[in-house]
């Protein structure tokens, strides 16, 4: 016996029912570029992206290695320099060979605006500033450039006093190739000889520059005019269906037994269709050949001057997708990181409802947050740098678009199957979860990215 006067509440639970929540998942995000795309369906499971004829273009980087602790550079990524994209691999490796180690500080001025171009610079790490006077004797700045990059080609090779000033914004490590070298290699390879001829020669044409379309306009009288036609690239580029696939499986006993009120093949079927979700988001950005990131032109990167993202980091981004851009897409640690860069100048983003939820927006474009973004030279989210991706957003704008199947058998969502696999001899059913999707760049200066973006810089702002 107790002193209790009542029923115990540990007793009274006994013929309780509880109320129970659906599974709760904490992988799940917003998805937010998944929201953003324009989705195209396709019929075919191919998706032709064709364009105007370009001169071809590389992706302004020559890559490097360590060896015996020391940089290298990769001879075949030499071929970069349109005068060496047909040189053969001996050639190749004699030129990379050729390179020295230089280290820098910050604030050390690398080459000297009119100085002869003695010397080709790839810069392995840091970060420098190419600089010019300007008309009025101001100074200017032209652009950051930062790892794989090299300048300056043009100086270097015509030799020619530089254009431009480079300085040093931080500490690093650079390669150099003497002009003397390159000229002894033309002395005895007539083809190269050719190439550098052609690549100097007045009016060369612009790499990533559209063939141009031949018109008159301006004129009076009945002068002749100029016949034309737009020429198309020979081998456009194809997306074909990508997927994200597992196969779900449920034992027939607990499907039977335990399925009230909540059922136990749709509780698994959901989370498991959310985790395929975020895997595709995760894709569509870091994919190796067709993640966004990874499909951004030379012409449409941009190094951060200070490491930190500012205003003035994002409006060059904005700079180079002019036409109708839609969506910033960052880390959330690098948004967080561009809103103190914002405070510190007394200028604080607005906020925009967007998808359902409150969104930062710098010049009236959002930024939306994802965790998909990856974090470089770091081991993870709080080390190392990260990059801002900017997007303008449809097939009409010539801009960036979602690619999924029009429709699969046993499809759940747009895109996304759920085929029963059968019963196994243990009474096991399997469901083959998968889902199709791509993504498509449509012309060059849709996308653009800000990289070498740290966000460990703070304020003190008492």
């Amino acid at each position: 016996m107790t002193d209790r006067l009542s029923l115990s509440p540990d007793a009274a639970r006994q013929l309780a029912t509880a109320t129970k929540t659906t599974p709760q998942m904490r992988g799940i995000t917003p998805r937010y570029l998944l929201r953003a795309l324009p989705w195209v369906d396709l019929e075919s499971g191919v998706y032709r992206v064709n364009r105007r004829r370009t001169f071809v273009l590389g992706d302004d980087r020559i890559s490097t290695y360590t060896e015996n602790g020391s940089p290298r550079v990769m001879p075949g990524d030499l071929r970069e320099v349109p005068y060496l994209r047909e040189a053969d691999d001996a050639l190749l490796a004699e030129l990379a060979g050729a390179f020295t180690e230089v280290t820098f500080e910050a604030g050390q001025v690398l080459v000297q605006e009119g100085d002869a171009a003695d010397r080709m610079w790839v810069i392995v790490t840091g970060r420098a500033e190419k600089r010019l006077t300007g008309r009025y004797g101001e100074d200017q700045l032209l652009e950051v450039v930062g790892d794989g990059q090299f300048f300056d080609l043009g100086a270097w090779t015509r030799g020619e006093g530089m254009p431009y000033r480079v300085q040093a914004l931080t500490p690093g490590v650079a390669l150099c190739a003497e002009r003397s070298t390159l000229a002894g290699l033309m002395d005895r390879d007539e083809a190269l000889r050719s190439a550098v001829g052609t690549y100097s020669a007045e009016g060369a044409p612009v790499p990533g520059s559209e063939v141009p379309v031949d018109l008159s306009s301006g004129h009076i009288g009945e002068p002749e005019l100029p016949g034309t036609y737009v020429d198309y690239e020979d081998t456009p580029r194809e997306y074909h269906m990508t997927l994200a696939q597992t196969v779900l499986r449920v034992h027939t006993r607990v499907a039977d037994l335990y399925s009230g009120p909540i059922d136990q093949t749709r509780a698994q079927a959901n989370l498991t269709v959310e985790a395929l979700r975020e895997r595709q988001e995760a894709q569509l950005l870091n994919h190796p050949s067709f993640g966004l990131f990874r499909n951004v032109a030379p012409g449409q990167r941009v190094q951060t001057r200070t490491g930190a993202p500012t205003p003035d980091d994002l409006d060059e981004l904005l700079a180079k997708v002019w036409k109708q851009p839609g969506y910033f897409l960052a880390h959330p640690r690098a948004i967080a990181a561009f809103g103190r860069e914002c405070t510190r100048r007394g200028v604080p983003p607005v906020t925009d409802n967007r998808f359902g939820s409150p969104l930062l927006t710098w010049r009236g474009v959002p930024l939306l947050p994802s965790d998909k973004v990856p974090f470089t030279n770091g081991a993870g989210a709080g080390a190392g740098t990260t990059e801002i991706l900017l997007m303008r957003m449809g097939e009409a704008e010539q801009g960036v678009v979602g690619l999924r199947p029009s429709g699969v058998a046993d499809e759940v969502e747009p895109g996304l199957s759920m085929r029963n696999m059968g019963v196994d001899n243990k009474g096991i059913t399997s469901y083959l979860m998968t889902a199709y999707f791509n993504a498509a760049v449509l012309v060059e200066d849709a996308i653009a990215v800000l990289q070498n973006v740290e966000v460990s810089n703070y304020h003190d702002y008492s």
